[in-house]
């Protein structure tokens, strides 16, 4: 690969200059140019062809979210947002995954962070990922996001014609929440279909999580795919800093049958539930399945690290324990899925096709670690069956089962 050509796309004078001077650091990395709205972004998208874009979220004009969405239709490219840790931009950011964008990083300080070269070797990294993502993989990336936006836009239009259907008939919608209709119909928890709804229960089964860049709509295409009454607990660990990592929480909550919550310090991991670790914490649990966060340095330069989560759960589980790795840059979950081996547990990981990054999933298949590598839509159904769960009140087909004996896994090194 050359010089990744990239462009600047923030409002700030200063941040344009902050970053094409820290970028500019890197011998592989040339600015092409930068722009201070999204209107003037898409121009010199148009213009330039870079290779990445690095994008604001708030902007006068057109903001990062309205472009990124003209922009995957007019001149599609890969891109990288830059967000100010604020709910509301946690928000936008999360949208603007969905819709295209490849990974993004946060500002350390706000809109205006004089301190960006904090995030320097980061921003850096998810620059180099996101051009070193195939043609294939952002093409199919680019097709999630236009369904994800096709759905969004049919939604609005049911609630435009909802509420001129209302206007017409000289009355008010009959039911209120139908006013306020979410963007996407998915994020508002339908617990008509949570149709277990007994007591809470003790895990007996652990189902361990681990993802990175394209980790989102990853997680949400799994979650929808598992049943309500699954037989175990989930845990998530997601490469995200605090604040984004509530607003995942809620909308993986909307997605699926089960309940998703962020994990707080003595949390019980508990059947049919899930629990995303959140930023800055590395989340272990004890030998009761109580969860624990602690601020222990980084490993693998993240905090939250799936390597702390499954090292430390894999000696308590043991073949009760089953570990996924998703989507992500690097090689976080490596060191866990073999302590998860090594202690009679099992292993997927997801396959390079349906990969936005093919690093994570890799480095634990290259290291024959593995029960199975599968491609996304497949993975909540071998979940699903790994747990052995009740899909009695559900149409779904049960895949075929794990037993050891039939895998001819390979033997570990102690």
């Amino acid at each position: 690969m050359g010089q990744i050509r990239t462009l600047i796309i923030d409002d700030s004078a200063f941040m344009r200059h902050a970053l094409g001077r820290m970028l500019a650091d890197s011998p592989d990395i040339e600015v092409v140019g930068a722009g201070s709205n999204g209107e003037e972004g898409l121009r010199l998208a148009a213009e330039l062809r870079p290779d990445v874009i690095t994008l604001d979220v708030e902007m006068p004009v057109l903001d990062g979210l309205g472009m990124l969405k003209r922009l995957m239709l007019e001149t599609p490219t890969r891109v990288v947002m830059l967000s100010s840790r604020t709910s509301e931009n946690a928000q936008i950011t999360l949208d603007a995954l969905e819709f295209g964008a490849i990974d993004f990083v946060s500002k350390p300080s706000g809109s205006l962070s004089i301190d960006i070269g904090r995030v320097g070797d980061d921003l850096v990294a998810k620059i180099r990922a996101a051009a070193g993502m195939s043609e294939a993989a952002f093409l199919r990336h680019r097709q999630v996001a236009a369904m994800n936006l096709t759905l969004i836009n049919n939604q609005a239009r049911q609630k435009a014609a909802l509420a001129q259907a209302a206007e017409i008939a000289g009355r008010t919608l009959p039911d209120p929440k139908l006013r306020d209709l979410p963007a996407r119909p998915d994020r508002v928890a339908d617990t008509s279909r949570r149709v277990w709804t007994g007591p809470q229960v003790a895990a007996r089964k652990l189902v361990v999580i681990a993802s990175s860049t394209g980790g989102p709509s990853a997680l949400h295409a799994v979650i929808k795919a598992l049943p309500a009454r699954l037989g175990a607990a989930v845990a998530i660990v997601q490469h995200m800093p605090p604040g984004f990592t509530t607003s995942l929480a809620t909308r993986l909550d909307s997605a699926g049958q089960l309940r998703c919550t962020e994990a707080a310090a003595d949390d019980l991991l508990v059947e049919d539930e899930i629990l995303v670790a959140p930023g800055d914490f590395h989340m272990i649990c004890s030998t009761s399945g109580r969860i624990q966060l602690v601020r222990l340095p980084a490993v693998n330069g993240v905090r939250p690290a799936a390597d702390v989560t499954l090292q430390a759960v894999a000696p308590i589980w043991r073949e009760r324990l089953l570990c996924v790795v998703l989507t992500g840059m690097g090689c976080d979950a490596l060191c866990g899925a073999r302590a998860v081996r090594q202690h009679g547990g099992d292993v997927i990981a997801q396959d390079a096709a349906t990969s936005t990054i093919y690093g994570m999933p890799a480095a634990v298949a290259e290291a024959g670690l593995t029960d199975r590598v599968l491609p996304l839509h497949q993975i909540g159904d071998a979940i699903a069956t790994w747990c052995g769960a009740d899909r009695s009140a559900e149409s779904a087909t049960d895949l075929p089962s794990l037993p050891n004996a039939q895998r001819g896994r390979p033997a570990l090194a102690s």
